[in-house]
């Protein structure tokens, strides 16, 4: 079983083709290994275990007979309880919608389904993917692997839990304003956040119109570039969806960064006053062996991370209580607190202020990716200056939680992936946000694999799915 789980989207597929792996038998190991895990991590709301052997025995037809659907065919993969699932429920994990199962699947969950992926069901958020953990919710919150007394991050929590944990080797998550980096940051898993209008947001419960990202959270880079190949491309039922030309985002990931340039915003870490010196070391030391591969790293000046934040809040909080206007006014009492504070506040954004923030937007989003990113190949950012907070460390107002400097990224639209680059004293995970030009997702895992192939992070697992592993043999 720990075998099995341990192997790369690439191996799983290299196998299955070979015939020395069975997409049922790894099937079978991630429906144990969320048995063994889901009572204390709570990573996946609704299993599908039927459902995904089913599709897993027909995968393991459909390749015996020559019948190769792309390179998910027969991998087992979780969704975020936003994303529609025809005929499953589809929570949002709140009581608001208790009861709805969808007819129809959303456009990237299909697009998985139809290259054959197995899907094993729904992975924990939080409530409409804002405001914070909360017990009021309708499932229970997830928690993070390396020690369930600490946060996962969020709103992709569950997706970043169960990868980290070795459930399965990619989830999918949603990002309005770090939503798959900050999980990924906080349980060191790889969160990439594609370019705005990448991956079609069809049938996810949107947050904000104009800030929704979707895309993977993976154990590594190469998985989460398997996935984006499947996942990305153009749907004309999707509004806010790019017409742009398709990439083979494996490509380049054993190309290195010798000879490029890349800019490190290092002000930003300055301006959060509370970042952990480990934290900040660790972005340092990942800075020098990018160096050591070959790379330039320079100092990137971009405006003040504070503007970055304004600019996003002041277009998020409007656009999510306009989508929740009408249940937050006739039933308020099915929403969590947290939720129910944050999305209140988008009431009192006054219209002016959000045609500013518009304006600044087009502003922020020139200076990334037309004048910074006009002088460097990549960008290197925080993504969490600090690890994952206790649940009982929690603050009561969730506006006030610090220490993920995600948002900016959303604001311009640009592709940003967070990637471990080491672990705490306290045994949990470190971070750095990767980010490229718009529609160069490419280069961002360029970047990315190779600080991973000269580090050995992926080799470390948190103790909870060892014990499970443990358990299982």
């Amino acid at each position: 079983m720990n075998d099995l789980l341990n192997l790369s989207i690439a191996e799983l597929g290299r196998g299955y083709r070979d015939g020395t792996l069975s997409p049922v038998a790894v099937t079978r190991a991630a429906l144990d290994r969320i048995e063994a895990t889901n009572g204390r991590l709570h990573s996946f709301n609704t299993v599908t275990a039927d459902a995904a052997l089913a599709r897993a025995t027909a995968a393991e037809a459909e390749l015996k007979a020559g019948t190769d659907l792309g390179p998910m065919h027969g991998v087992p993969f979780g969704v975020k309880d936003i994303y529609d699932t025809e005929g499953v429920l589809t929570t949002c994990q709140s009581h608001v919608r208790a009861e709805f199962v969808p007819d129809a699947n959303a456009h990237s969950v299909q697009l998985l389904l139809d290259g054959g992926a197995v899907m094993l069901g729904k992975c924990a958020t939080i409530e409409f993917a804002t405001g914070g953990p909360s017990a009021e919710t309708f499932f229970p919150p997830a928690r993070n692997p390396w020690n369930p007394e600490h946060v996962p991050g969020g709103s992709s929590s569950g997706s970043g839990a169960a990868v980290a944990a070795g459930i399965t080797r990619m989830a999918l998550g949603s990002d309005t304003g770090g939503s798959i980096r900050g999980p990924a940051a906080l349980c060191g898993t790889v969160g990439m956040k594609p370019t705005y209008g990448r991956v079609s947001r069809r049938g996810v419960f949107p947050l904000s119109y104009t800030m929704d990202h979707c895309g993977p959270l993976s154990w590594t880079v190469e998985d989460a570039a398997i996935t984006l190949n499947v996942i990305a491309g153009y749907d004309p039922l999707d509004p806010a969806s790019a017409d742009v030309p398709k990439v083979d985002y494996t490509a380049g990931l054993s190309k290195g960064v010798s000879g490029m340039r890349i800019g490190f915003v290092e002000s930003w870490i300055e301006e959060e006053g509370n970042a952990d010196p480990e934290a900040v070391a660790a972005l340092r030391a990942a800075i020098d062996v990018l160096r050591a591969s070959g790379a330039t790293v320079e100092t990137a000046q971009l405006s003040p991370y504070a503007l970055y934040q304004a600019c996003g809040r002041l277009l998020v909080l409007p656009e999510c209580y306009a989508i929740h206007q009408h249940d937050l006014i006739e039933r308020p009492e099915l929403y969590g607190r947290p939720t129910r504070e944050r999305l209140m506040a988008g009431a009192f954004v006054r219209g002016s202020d959000y045609v500013e923030a518009l304006r600044l937007r087009r502003e922020l989003a020139i200076e990334v990716n037309n004048v910074v990113l006009g002088q460097y190949d990549a960008l290197i950012a925080p993504c969490s200056v600090v690890t994952a907070g206790r649940f009982d460390g929690l603050p009561d107002d969730p506006m006030k939680m610090s220490g993920m400097m995600t948002q900016p990224f959303n604001v311009t639209g640009s592709p940003a992936m967070s990637i471990c680059v080491g672990y705490h004293s306290n045994g949990l995970p470190l971070s750095m946000q990767i980010v490229g030009r718009a529609f160069d997702e490419a280069t961002v895992f360029q970047v990315g694999a190779a600080y991973e192939a000269a580090t050995d992070w992926r080799e470390r697992r948190p103790s909870l799915a060892l014990e499970a592993a443990d358990a299982a043999e």
